[in-house]
């Protein structure tokens, strides 16, 4: 009798656990399913903005469905936010919400968005952009936007007005883009200042022996700029030793010989020896600087310079470069610098604005403080997350105009967001036909561009 009621009373508890357990269940799973409806709320139940709640690894830990979850988000996302329709893959994301401030966007890459109700922007890259595959017809409320740092020499068709001004939004090398991205190879001035690298002049008068004043390394041969022809007119008054595949002379380490060793320390190391680094840019352009002309300034090393010319706008101090421009020939150029290195005084007042660590421009101090992304840096978003966030806000400020009755505000990028003038090769340089090379391509090229630039028109159609 014992054993029975025992038995009873077992059977009685497994059924109140059973019942229990399935109660407990039923419950998580209920609320789960809250969960999952909760996760994207329309933004425009407040103010336009986005409100979203942080998720979870697993929403269903009992079985695999993290494909249908994905495909879910990406579904939920795009009908809840403005997409931006990357129309070049630049990041390769087929789909991800991007949160920019208060605001969020669906960005993507597929071009099975391009006619979706809230598709509402465009993205290019500008060397990837091509007139023969653009999202045609563009609709009234489609806004284009271009993000391009890059030399023109990878797409003249953008350098020109009809081309240009097809963007409502540009991230450029410009100061009159939308985002400037002028100071992109530049870290911050804190290696501007640093002595890392310096070699003080009494060790670099010494090395003199063994190497020539200048530098130049260069492997992308015959650019836009005609740089190497300069060069090699220089050479003939100066010396100079040449590293890289242009014009070389001299060869580097078997170590450093790769092209992926140009920021290594030890070719830095090397560098920061010379007095003097031709900095020598593949294309002049206003605003268009890059590593040509930091690098010496990081080292240590006066650089001669050629390239954008608005550089003295961007300089740290008045005196901190030589410009190329200033000289009528190479000769004379040759001459102010044997005189420089002949004179420890002349010299030094070069690079005095680095011994003291003092950055007088204030424009270059600006940019660099006001910039909304970084180089180098993961505390910082990078210059492609400010894009899409600039044109992301740019949208929903547009939504909210729209939202209270009022006009959307309409932007539009002009010729200043991209000025290169056509290319010229150097008087006492002049092409050679019996010479191909890549000098006798740009001319053409720039002057075709901008034959196929005139003829593209197309209307835009009504949403």
């Amino acid at each position: 009798m014992v054993r029975i009621q025992r038995g009873k009373l077992l059977a009685f508890c497994l059924c109140v656990m059973a019942t229990v357990f399935l109660l407990i269940t039923l419950q998580v799973v209920v609320e789960l399913g809250k969960f999952e409806g909760k996760k994207f709320k329309n933004s425009h139940l407040k103010d336009g903005h986005a409100q979203m709640e942080a998720e979870p690894l697993h929403l269903h830990p009992f079985f695999n469905r993290e494909g249908l979850t994905l495909n879910r988000k990406k579904t939920l996302a795009a009908d809840s936010f403005p997409i931006m329709l990357w129309w070049s893959p630049l990041t390769g994301e087929t789909g991800r919400l991007g949160q920019c401030g208060a605001d969020a966007c669906f960005f993507t890459i597929n071009r099975t968005y391009l006619h979706h109700h809230r598709t509402k922007a465009f993205l290019f890259y500008g060397t990837d952009f091509s007139i023969d595959s653009l999202p045609l017809p563009r609709k009234a409320h489609h806004d284009w936007a271009l993000f391009h740092e890059e030399s023109p020499k990878n797409n003249y068709k953008l350098f020109h007005q009809p081309v240009i001004t097809l963007f409502n939004y540009t991230a450029t090398f410009s100061r009159h883009s939308h985002l400037p991205l002028t100071t992109q190879y530049l870290e911050g001035t804190e290696v501007l200042t640093s002595l890392r690298y310096l070699v003080p002049l009494r060790s670099k008068n010494h090395l003199r022996k063994s190497l020539a004043p200048l530098v130049y390394v260069q492997s992308d041969c015959d650019p836009p700029s005609d740089r190497d022809s300069y060069v090699r007119e220089l050479m003939t008054y100066i010396e100079v030793d040449s590293y890289g595949e242009c014009l070389r002379n001299k060869a580097l380490p078997p170590q450093l010989s790769n092209p992926a060793s140009m920021d290594a320390d030890g070719f830095f190391r090397i560098l920061a020896q010379y007095k003097f680094i031709l900095a020598f840019e593949n294309a002049v352009c206003d605003d268009y600087i890059t590593e040509k002309l930091w690098r010496p300034l990081k080292l240590g090393v006066v650089p001669v310079y050629y390239g954008s010319p608005s550089i003295a706008d961007w300089l740290p101090s008045n005196r901190s470069a030589i410009l190329v421009s200033e000289f009528s020939h190479p000769r004379e150029l040759a001459s102010y610098i044997r005189a420089l290195d002949r004179d420890d005084r002349r010299y030094q007042a070069y690079i005095e604005w680095k011994l003291k660590g003092e950055i007088s421009n204030q424009r270059l101090l600006t940019a660099l403080r006001e910039r909304k992304w970084g180089v180098q840096d993961v505390k910082q978003d990078n210059y492609i997350d400010a894009f899409e966030c600039m044109v992301c806000t740019k949208v929903w400020d547009n939504i909210r105009l729209q939202e209270k009755g009022l006009p959307p505000k309409r932007w539009q990028a002009d010729v200043t967001h991209l000025s290169c003038p056509e290319p010229t090769v150097f008087a006492f340089s002049p092409l050679v036909p019996r010479r191909r090379s890549l000098r006798e391509m740009w001319i053409p090229s720039f002057q075709q561009s901008k034959k196929e630039a005139r003829a593209l028109s197309f209307p835009v159609s009504c949403p």
